[in-house]
């Protein structure tokens, strides 16, 4: 089925990023959710087109890629994949699951299986891996690609130790949603939420797992337990 036949709630339920996208066209997902695309956009005099390619990039950036063996990249080639597959992606992501998450708040927050506190959550592991990937972009990756990545052990040691406290966010996220499971009857901005969610804990656990396990054994090899 294309996507101007789905239902703008069938696509924000499906695709992570779609709701951003149509709140920035004032399109309805959650109350009109029923609407198909070409119906809502031709209600408002929108060029349908644009959308419709803005999805298909949000979905095949949500596609798992194919397998890459990133550890015969060049420091430079991975680098560059780690600042525009991962940093990048996580602050676009972030906002949006933030937004996503206050209005599920607001609006069921009386319901015992609402995940109160999660947007305080994620704007908490925003600032804190903004923060993170800032030390790595100003710091520890232009040492690396300057040549000087053997005198990087103790910024290396710091991120590895910050990756830890990711680690342990995550599991908090985990715990708040419920295995980022939705209930039975939760709403169409709840299921988007946690699509959402799903897409950051993955590309949140692959980002860290590429820098841990492949650029930072390049340089300080970690100790085996």
């Amino acid at each position: 089925m294309s996507y101007l036949e789905q239902s703008l709630g069938q696509l924000a339920r499906r695709i992570p990023g779609a709701t951003g996208l149509f709140d920035a066209h004032q399109l309805d997902f959650c109350c009109a959710g029923n609407r198909s695309l070409r119906t809502a956009t031709q209600s408002l005099g929108i060029d349908p087109q644009p959308l419709v390619e803005a999805l298909q990039a949000l979905e095949q950036r949500a596609t798992p890629e194919p397998a890459q063996d990133w550890s015969s990249a060049s420091d430079a080639q991975l680098i560059a994949h780690l600042l525009v597959r991962y940093h990048a992606v996580h602050r676009e992501q972030l906002p949006e699951l933030i937004r996503l998450a206050r209005r599920v708040e607001q609006v069921h927050g009386d319901r015992e299986d609402c995940p109160n506190g999660l947007a305080d959550h994620l704007e908490a592991m925003a600032q804190e891996l903004d923060s993170h990937m800032r030390k790595e972009e100003l710091v520890l990756f232009p040492m690396i690609t300057q040549g000087r990545g053997g005198m990087a052990n103790m910024p290396i040691a710091a991120m590895r130790a910050e990756h830890d406290d990711h680690g342990n966010e995550l599991h908090r996220l985990d715990a708040l949603t419920q295995g980022i499971t939705p209930p039975r009857d939760a709403c169409t901005t709840w299921r988007a939420l946690y699509t959402g969610l799903r897409s950051f804990r993955d590309d949140l656990i692959q980002h860290i797992h590429t820098e841990n396990n492949i650029l930072f054994e390049r340089f300080a090899p970690a100790q085996v337990l």
